[in-house]
């Protein structure tokens, strides 16, 4: 009886043995498929929780402005050519 419960598992055993002999392409794809996206949720509150990693901070937008009136440029102006139309 334990030998047909077992049975699917090691047919998929061999069938993943196979394919990794014929096809490793396939089949270490398939694995990387399979393990990115369980990375991707399982990596990040690791690294927080056991490594103390802390994001960095955010780039900001824009410049801040100064908390002042602001001045008039003087100096930057055009020079005006009397042939200009």
């Amino acid at each position: 009886m334990a030998s047909q419960t077992a049975s699917p598992l090691l047919r998929g055993f061999r069938y993943m043995q196979r394919e990794a002999h014929e096809r490793p392409v396939i089949y270490y794809s398939l694995w990387l498929g399979i393990i990115g996206p369980v990375l991707a949720v399982v990596v990040p509150p690791t690294r927080e929780k056991f490594f103390g990693y802390k994001p960095a901070e955010h780039i900001p937008i824009s410049y801040p402005l100064p908390q002042r009136s602001r001045r008039a440029t003087v100096g930057y102006e055009d020079p005006v050519s009397e042939n200009s139309s």
